[in-house]
């Protein structure tokens, strides 16, 4: 195992995750992020320098962490071999096994390698699967037409920490104490889209993830169907790629109006699938919110 931490060689790595694009993108955002301030505290775990065959994002071990917090206690992988990574979990100190924890990726075998390491570490574990279609937005040029939006609302803005409770309640992985903090870090940290009604309330949102993913794209249900979805996507879409960000994201395979939206955005529904794996100590399975 080896804690990549100089300055110089981590915007390296950046360029060299570019060059296996779609798989490495959840390393490569968590990267990104780490060369831009760092502000969720991770760090760059590989088995080798420069020619390395397995890399994983985590958590620095000396930051703060809530042993439920599965939000923020979450690691991203991208191997060139399988074994390189399997090599990499079976090693004493590169996983927090004693907490709730999340991997994620754009590998099929990242579930079945994870949960075969566990199981001969004879570790406790509930472990939960989670798959959907990945995508990618095609650059988008120009501001999307928000002429619709006339007059001082509704009107196009972005997210503050006082919208997190509102962002908890209505996600679909939240409505607890560690989503709440973790939204509100997301906000405060990386970029939001939000359309406010005429009281200043968000209606229709997006937000960026530490991985540099787009997600928790939600619209209150008496405000669809007036071009809020479209518009929030393509706004958050083009912030981050002015940014030198990728615009991804996922989707659940049954999520059929966001598909849909998809697709008249002309995003590319990539060739890999993401993957989400929820890790539950039995000791903490009547605590953890999953």
């Amino acid at each position: 195992m080896l804690v990549l931490n100089c300055s110089t060689k981590l915007l390296i790595l950046e360029k060299m995750l570019k060059s296996h694009f779609p798989e490495s993108l959840k390393v490569y955002g968590a990267v990104m992020n780490i060369n831009r301030g760092n502000p969720f505290q991770k760090e760059v775990v590989l088995d080798s320098w420069p020619d390395f065959k397995a890399v994983i994002t985590r958590r620095q071990r000396e930051a703060e962490t809530d042993n439920l917090d599965h939000y923020t206690n979450a690691y991203a992988v991208f191997y060139k071999d399988v074994r390189a990574y399997q090599q990499l979990l079976e090693e004493h100190d590169v996983i927090n096994w004693d907490q709730v924890f999340q991997i994620q990726g754009l590998q099929s075998e990242i579930y079945a390698v994870s949960k075969a390491v566990a199981n001969a570490k004879l570790l406790n574990l509930d472990i939960k699967l989670a798959s959907f279609k990945a995508v990618h937005f095609s650059p988008v040029s120009s501001l999307p037409d928000h002429g619709f939006l006339s007059g001082p609302s509704p009107r196009l803005t972005y997210l503050s920490v006082s919208d997190a409770d509102l962002l908890n309640r209505t996600w679909s992985r939240g409505g607890n104490q560690q989503c709440l903090r973790y939204i509100a870090k997301l906000i405060a940290c990386f970029p939001s889209v939000c359309v406010r009604d005429e009281k200043g309330n968000p209606v229709s949102w997006g937000i960026t993830d530490q991985f540099a993913t787009m997600c928790h794209g939600y619209t209150l249900p008496e405000h669809r169907r007036k071009g809020y979805s479209r518009l929030v996507a393509l706004t958050l879409a083009r912030k981050l790629q002015s940014r030198g960000f990728p615009s991804q994201g996922n989707v659940l395979d049954d999520n059929k109006p966001s598909i849909n939206l998809l697709k008249s955005v002309h995003a590319e529904f990539l060739p890999c699938r993401f993957h989400r794996i929820i890790l539950t100590p039995a000791t903490f399975s009547r605590q953890a919110h999953l």
